[in-house]
């Protein structure tokens, strides 16, 4: 209770501003889980969310932010 230290959890998502023009915002957002990074469009018309892939089609993986689970 008191005095008790809590276990600072770590966001499942971190988030990385990319730069945009004409009223449009875009974030890659990368779960810290598995590397895997989603592109993030917002504009005042709407918005879209969807993973980011390579030339294979397989999910792009940032290795930076990977939690290791060996």
């Amino acid at each position: 209770m008191f005095g008790e230290k809590k276990k600072k959890e770590e966001p499942r998502f971190v988030e990385t501003m990319v730069p945009s023009k004409g009223g449009c915002f875009t974030r890659i957002l990368v779960d810290t889980e598995n590397g895997i990074q989603y592109l993030f469009v917002d504009s005042s018309e709407g918005g879209g969310l969807t993973v980011m892939v390579d030339e294979d089609g397989k999910p792009l993986i940032n290795e930076a932010y990977r939690r290791k689970t060996e």
